[in-house]
């Protein structure tokens, strides 16, 4: 769940719902009682971005950025990258509701409890704050629903799209025996559409080669020229891609990372996004694991799904009653033997065995780890429907070379998911009617570019 936390905190940001510290002028709410007529940004299929969603989401930027600012592209090139951001969201909010990816109120509550723990401040200091600084609290709201719901689309790519075959690990493995070498990587992307035409390549390399030669004659460092020039999502953090792994590093970079010292930058590579400058940052040594011990957990637990069938708030209203049921003296076996849905452990009185905290996901595994043996949780809700478990106990188990091999397939499953969560992003966004009505690029139906390199 902190990982999903943290994603949503960043979204809350950037949608101006979750304020900087300091005055966000443009997020302010008017003085008096006139209330100005909002406009529209951009038509986002059967949605759109209101301007005051991007006023908020641009000033904070600037705020985040104080003292810095010259870091930062002009206004309307900044505008445009962070719409763009807006317009993704929007997209994979309606990708996520349109294949029946649902978050509960309950659900939406627990984040915002954990944002506000993360923050040291109450949910009434939370409130406090927003309303200082003119956001509404239902928008506050709407904008952690709206991260919980890409996670959850996310998730489900991943399921259906992300393969990492036995052969793979064993490579992966004896890879890392030779080198236990961690690198801390950043990059500017200037992208490609699918099918790109000649004349398309040739200005972007015409582009990548120019930033690049701003980077090698001091005019600008790498993080602002990826801030000002680069079409990557994680543009607007410097292109920063954090520490990877040996594995975790597209075969087209990784023997070149082998042979770069901290703080050179590659020479303009073509991939299948487009064309990269990748730049290593620091390197560090990962070869000396840490203990492979790792906490598990046994549980019982009884699951009522949620399907054409059966609606939301039916099941929860029967994992109440079971729960109540469970308090009363009953016996957990015996009612998961009759009520359980989990076919696969319903038979052994809702006995799923000995598992790890993020085995059955986060939101499982955290209700777990807060029991006592023989507690009983309250009912929660997962992707798979309604859940009431009771924790049998715990152990500290070495699972030494099956956790290690775990560890790695996470590592291949996370770098495959970038490659085709970004690739899929880009065909949603191409497939899309986009009507951008702000700016001087307003136009229908094209992603938004960045300005060339020559421009400064």
């Amino acid at each position: 769940m902190k990982k999903v936390l943290a994603c949503a905190l960043a979204a809350a940001l950037l949608s101006g719902a979750l304020p900087f510290t300091g005055t966000d002028a443009l997020a302010q709410a008017p003085q008096g009682g006139l209330q100005p007529i909002d406009g529209i940004a951009a038509v986002v299929d059967e949605d759109v971005v209101l301007k005051s969603e991007l006023d908020r989401a641009v000033a904070n930027i600037l705020n985040q950025y104080a003292g810095r600012e010259n870091q930062l592209p002009p206004r309307d090139v900044l505008e445009r990258q962070v719409l763009e951001r807006l317009i993704l969201v929007k997209l994979q909010v309606a990708r996520a509701q349109g294949t029946g990816v649902r978050v509960g109120d309950q659900e939406v509550d627990q984040a915002i409890a954990a944002i506000a723990a993360q923050n040291r401040i109450g949910l009434d200091q939370l409130r406090q704050q927003l309303a200082r600084e003119g956001t509404a609290f239902s928008d506050f709201r709407n904008s952690i629903r709206d991260e919980l719901l890409i996670q959850r689309l996310r998730q489900r790519f991943a399921q259906s799209r992300v393969v990492v075959s036995e052969a793979e690990v064993d490579a992966a493995m004896a890879a890392q025996a030779n080198s236990g070498t961690q690198y801390h990587l950043a990059h500017i992307l200037v992208a490609l559409p699918e099918g790109a035409t000649p004349e398309q390549i040739a200005t972007a390399q015409k582009k990548i080669e120019g930033i690049k030669g701003l980077i090698d004659r001091g005019e600008m460092d790498f993080a602002a020229a990826a801030v000002r020039y680069s079409d990557s999502p994680n543009a607007l953090e410097g292109g920063d891609l954090g520490w990877r792994s040996q594995d975790e590093i597209p075969t087209a970079f990784a023997s070149l990372m082998r042979t770069m010292q901290p703080g050179q930058v590659t020479a303009p590579i073509r991939g299948p996004s487009g064309f990269q400058l990748v730049k290593l940052v620091e390197t560090r040594d990962a070869s000396q694991a840490g203990p492979s011990l790792v906490t598990q957990y046994q549980a019982r637990h009884i699951l009522i799904r949620v399907d054409g069938d059966t609606t939301d708030a039916e099941a929860k209203a029967k994992a109440e009653t079971l729960r109540a049921r469970l308090a009363g003296g009953a016996d957990f076996v015996q009612l998961a033997k009759e009520n359980s849905e989990d076919l696969s452990s319903r038979d052994r009185g809702g006995d799923i065995g000995w598992f790890a905290r993020d085995d059955f996901g986060p939101d499982f595994g955290n209700v777990v780890a807060a029991l006592q043996p023989n507690q009983i949780s309250q009912p929660f809700r997962t992707q798979a429907g309604w859940h009431v478990v009771q924790l049998v106990g715990t152990r500290e188990a070495d699972v030494g070379e099956q956790n290690r091999r775990a560890q790695v397939r996470e590592t291949i499953g996370r770098r495959k998911l970038e490659d085709e969560w970004n690739r899929f992003l880009r065909e949603m966004r191409g497939e899309a009617y986009v009507d951008v009505r702000v700016g001087a690029g307003a136009q229908q139906d094209a992603p938004q570019q960045a300005p060339a390199a020559s421009g400064g």
